[in-house]
């Protein structure tokens, strides 16, 4: 018994050291979620209609979008930098092109080339301008043609930066020493991997197939309640398969599957299940700010905002200069909720670098900051622009 007790106690010890201390912030999101629900019952059902709405609007929709993304990607198996590194007068386009795809993988690719001396600091710049990161998916899952619109002008955006940019310097500007397979193997290899146990990966493509058929209905504003036979039946799957994918994503090690490099897995399942986690989190993130904002001062936190529409462009860009795909998930999410007009959503995605700033910080520091801020003037220009134009 005692050596069962020491057993047990090495293990929870270990799951603590390796899971639960290095994601504080993360749990913190899952103590608040606790709180809000616990503090009364009528916020307790606006935190539980919030986290299902976001499972069951957006999360099997993103998980489907992002399922035929991959799958595409791995029977294409094209390697896409060397085809950059072959076209060298058209770089700016071919890495506008690959930071229009939805993601951040793209994007990573043309970072990763810059950091080892194969592409032009105008590529750089052009896929920074035309990359929308994970938020694309969101976009793209509940208003298509938007997201057509967006990808649209920020490909266009930033293949002409990235070639007015090379003109001005020339293609050698910055260039970084060139950096061998060896050791960006090292990086890669280095990288932390997220954790996904298998009985958690097959547990939560299991609660996938049911949320896509009860979100299609949802969709077609049928009552899935009367369908299933039991009252609250839809809200209680929905906020508890999301609130499965936020813990999973509060244990992993990082947030998505490109964190540094595009992971190195053939199991698209397991990439579809990280990253769809990670964009879920956002989202419940964005859901229950707006909806607790709403229950708390009791209007529509979307009026209120329209008083302040002419600084939204700007406050959208501001957002874009964050490193990662996190905030500008917000930032779609509160788009997609009414709340900020398309001219922030513009700005927002022309100035965003995704999750493809982080090795370019790392390794590529000085460049990295001066195309993000290279990048705030077409994310101005494009957001006031349209701003003026059409709204």
């Amino acid at each position: 018994m005692t050596e069962l007790a020491l057993r047990s106690g090495r293990t929870l010890i270990a799951f603590w050291s390796a899971r639960l201390a290095p994601n504080g912030r993360k749990l913190a999101v899952l103590v608040l979620i606790a709180l809000l629900i616990s503090s009364s019952a009528d916020l307790a059902e606006v935190v539980m209609q919030a986290m299902s709405d976001a499972y069951l609007q957006v999360t099997v929709f993103v998980a489907a979008t992002l399922a035929l993304f991959y799958s595409a990607e791995k029977m294409l198996n094209v390697d896409l930098g060397e085809v950059m590194a072959r076209r060298v007068g058209w770089q700016p386009a071919i890495a506008a092109v690959l930071g229009a795809l939805p993601g951040c993988g793209g994007a990573i690719v043309v970072v990763t080339q810059f950091t080892r001396g194969y592409a032009s600091f105008g590529a750089l710049i052009s896929v920074l301008v035309a990359t929308m990161g994970d938020a694309a998916f969101l976009l793209i899952a509940r208003e298509p043609m938007s997201a057509l619109l967006v990808m649209a002008i920020s490909l266009s955006v930033g293949t002409l930066t990235g070639w007015i940019v090379d003109r001005i310097h020339g293609a050698d500007y910055m260039r970084a020493a060139v950096v061998s397979d060896a050791e960006q193997q090292a990086l890669a290899d280095a990288a932390p991997r997220p954790w996904l146990p298998d009985w958690s990966r097959h547990l939560w493509l299991a609660l996938l197939a049911p949320g896509l058929v009860l979100g299609a209905m949802i969709a077609l504003q049928m009552d899935s309640d009367a369908v299933i036979g039991i009252a609250g039946a839809t809200r209680w799957f929905g906020f508890l398969s999301a609130a499965f994918c936020v813990v999973l994503w509060a244990l992993s090690g990082h947030g998505n599957s490109h964190v540094i490099c595009p992971i190195d897995t053939d199991q698209t399942g397991e990439r579809v299940v990280i990253d769809t986690n990670f964009v879920t989190a956002w989202v419940v993130a964005a859901f229950l700010t707006y909806e607790v904002a709403v229950f708390a001062f009791g209007a529509d936190v979307s009026v209120l905002f329209k008083g302040w529409a002419p600084i939204m462009p700007m406050v959208g860009l501001l957002v874009g200069f964050v490193p990662g795909c996190g905030p500008q998930i917000v930032v779609t999410s509160l788009y997609l909720a009414g709340a900020i007009p398309f001219s922030a959503q513009l700005a927002n995605a022309i100035s965003n670098d995704g999750d493809a700033l982080f090795p370019a910080l790392a390794l590529a520091p000085r460049a990295a900051i001066l195309a993000t801020a290279y990048s705030a003037l077409p994310a101005l220009l494009i957001g006031y622009g349209w701003f003026f134009l059409f709204e």
